[in-house]
């Protein structure tokens, strides 16, 4: 009898932490894609694909190898494949002025092309998933792109107009160029960084901010908010926000490869 109802509490716990998980997303960061290497892209996209309850998945930068057109509308075209809606993020190898493919032509490529970037026009943008506000900030540089990212002075502006105005929702920061370091490489490190983090120190709705660009797996709480750093694929990160309607909702990321 004791073993019958151990049982019961047991798939009632199971059925309750279900139950509790309230969104679930996937961040794919550093695919490099390329004609040669097309293979390692669909791969992770069938695998994702058998992943339960995902509610959208982001490239969070790197995600082609050279900025090439012909690439990034390849990886469209294999993106299509998801389950999900997709989102993108702008790295140091993904946009280049000189190659022919600016952020505005990258962008406007996906606006055309893939559905959930239908209403997104720049690089820096905002969509809300479960009452979830996720700000996609862009640090990367188009016209002499480098190893090192850097949050330009109007995209602190703009950012922080983004978070008055969603000052009572909790936010999730998305980008490619991390301000906390998740290792020791002054080659990666994204320049005035401090200004970023003291224009969060004004703000209380930031739980988290999810990048890539180092190729490494960390996780900090630096002033009550989550840095999560992700390695390049095929690694990609589960991050799944269990009761994002309360002040501080918890947050659980699993490594996947």
């Amino acid at each position: 009898m004791n073993k019958f109802f151990s049982l019961i509490l047991s798939l009632l716990f199971l059925t309750s932490a279900a139950n509790a998980l309230d969104m679930r997303f996937i961040q794919v960061d550093g695919v490099m894609y390329n004609s040669e290497n097309e293979k390692n892209l669909t791969n992770i996209i069938e695998k994702i694909n058998k992943e339960k309850n995902v509610d959208f998945v982001v490239f969070s930068g790197n995600n082609l190898s050279k900025p090439k057109k012909d690439y990034l509308e390849s990886f469209v075209n294999i993106a299509k494949d998801l389950n999900t809606p997709f989102y993108f993020i702008v790295g140091n190898k993904d946009v280049n002025k000189q190659k022919n493919l600016s952020k505005f032509e990258y962008f406007e490529f996906l606006r055309k092309n893939a559905k959930s970037h239908k209403k997104i026009k720049n690089s820096n943008y905002v969509f809300e998933k479960n009452k979830i506000i996720f700000i996609v900030l862009d640090g990367a540089k188009e016209v002499i792109p480098s190893s090192s990212g850097y949050y330009k002075t109007e995209t602190l502006n703009w950012l922080e107009k983004q978070l008055m105005k969603y000052e009572n929702k909790n936010v999730i920061i998305l980008q490619h160029f991390p301000i906390v370091p998740p290792t020791e490489n002054e080659i990666y490190y994204t320049y005035k960084s401090e200004d970023y983090l003291q224009l969060l120190l004004n703000y209380d709705n930031v739980k988290a901010i999810v990048s890539g660009h180092f190729n490494a797996n960390n996780e900090k709480l630096v002033n009550g908010i989550l840095h999560i750093s992700t390695a390049n694929a095929p690694m990609y990160r589960i991050i799944d926000i269990l009761d994002y309607e309360t002040e501080n909702p918890t947050i659980w990321t699993t490594i996947k490869e």
